[in-house]
């Protein structure tokens, strides 16, 4: 399974970015009154889009050596990801006032950066470690 190892990411890459596409334009609509982002088809296409990129994330975690995750920086990943969907609700509906949706959004939006960086890097300070290297 590992030769289909450059299919699978990049439809997990693709999936990534599309949700988080996704999300930027929704949150968006949401946080300046735009009704449509709520609609049932928007709700489930991002649904679609997500057990899509939870589907490739799960493959390449079942065929990749566990040496890859040995630095933290899936786990670390993983428990942004549960904050990330968290805040994401509240920015989306669960938020009980515009200011507290808006700052859940903006939040949700700076986690997902954070994860991309530590994806990218398979480093868990992977958005920070520049900023230390500069300060060092």
């Amino acid at each position: 399974m590992l030769e289909l190892y450059p299919e699978i990411k990049f439809v997990h890459v693709t999936a990534a970015i599309a949700s988080g596409a996704l999300f930027l334009l929704r949150g968006t609509a949401v946080s300046w009154g735009g009704s449509w982002a709520m609609i049932a088809p928007v709700r489930y296409l991002s649904y679609t889009i997500d057990i899509v990129l939870l589907t490739a994330a799960l493959l390449l975690l079942a065929i990749l050596p566990s040496s890859v995750y040995s630095n933290g920086w899936l786990w670390l990943k993983l428990t942004l990801l549960v904050v990330y969907i968290g805040l994401g609700t509240l920015a989306l509906k669960r938020g009980r006032t515009v200011n507290i949706r808006r700052g859940c959004f903006v939040a949700a939006i700076a986690i997902y950066t954070c994860v991309y960086f530590i994806a990218r890097t398979h480093d868990p300070l992977g958005p920070v470690r520049p900023l230390l290297a500069a300060l060092w």
